[in-house]
């Protein structure tokens, strides 16, 4: 596989058009579904996020795919889509999410690391949803990491340092398992890379099957904070960060580890057949309430 051509300038000078998104109870409930809520149908603090007859709620972390861009396809930014994965995912919730609403989202491209000749190149994005009256909804900041994409003659080499986890056992673990089909379930929410439901396209990019998207993982993580620390109750998040570090694939259990100080809760998650750590650095900001 020949070497990617990252064009630095084309990608800086890309503007994506503001993006007006509606959604209403079918687009809350089939993102639910794709973070795994609802495999016990007999959990209460799960069912208002699945079921429109239970007081709807939308979850918070639904702010991932509102106004979602999509991937950066064209073959004129040089960017091998092979060899692209998440590489870190935070939310800031200005107010909680309604559970139908119409927002204006504006994405743009921050920066591009350039981590030198045969290392990675992460490109660093940011959208605002911004609601109907004008005000911030929430800001969504991400990070992809493109594998072997490195050496362009970026002027950034160094990305933000990540939160740092307390040295002690965690306070609190959650597992949560997820089902054999839940990237080709979390896909129907806008992210269609082939990557998290063809096995030949995984296999060309290393893995041995489909992989999970690493925001479904990231959501995954955020309904074990809601569960342990939140009472389930969505307008208590917030953020909510983390890097991914490890792929995780369908029908995974994974395992939330917590430390809490205050409203402050720090996190990482683990895969527990492998003991891999999947997400780290997290950290997620409650509400008091």
């Amino acid at each position: 596989m020949a070497q990617p051509q990252l064009n630095y300038d084309r990608i800086m000078a890309y503007r994506p058009a503001d993006i007006r998104v509606s959604y209403g109870e079918r687009e809350c409930i089939l993102y639910a579904l794709g973070i795994g809520i609802g495999m016990d149908p007999l959990d209460a603090g799960e069912l208002k996020f699945v079921y429109e007859r239970a007081g709807l709620e939308a979850f918070p972390t639904m702010a991932v795919v509102l106004g979602w861009p999509g991937r950066m396809t064209d073959p004129a930014f040089g960017i091998d889509e092979r060899l692209v994965v998440h590489g870190d995912l935070k939310v800031v919730l200005h107010r909680p999410l309604a559970s139908q609403a119409t927002l204006l989202s504006r994405p743009r491209v921050k920066e591009i690391i350039d981590k030198g000749p045969g290392g990675a190149a992460i490109i660093q994005n940011t959208r605002e949803l911004i609601g109907e009256d004008g005000a911030p909804v929430a800001t969504v900041d991400s990070s992809t990491f493109a594998r072997k994409h490195g050496g362009f003659g970026g002027k950034a080499t160094q990305a933000p340092e990540p939160h740092a986890l307390p040295e002690r056992a965690p306070d609190e673990t959650c597992d949560l398992p997820t089902p054999p089909n839940l990237a080709l379930l979390y896909r129907l929410n806008g992210d269609e890379n082939p990557l998290h439901a063809d096995p030949q396209r995984a296999k060309a990019a290393g893995f041995e099957r489909p992989i999970l998207h690493g925001a479904a993982s990231f959501g995954v993580a955020a309904r074990a904070i809601l569960r342990v620390c939140a009472e389930y109750r969505p307008e208590r998040l917030q953020s909510i960060e983390a890097r991914f570090s490890r792929p995780v694939f369908p029908g995974d259990t994974i395992r939330t580890e917590m430390w809490r100080a205050g409203e402050r809760v720090s996190f990482q998650c683990c895969v527990v057949s492998r003991n891999d750590v999947v997400l780290s650095n997290g950290l997620a900001t409650l509400r008091t309430g």
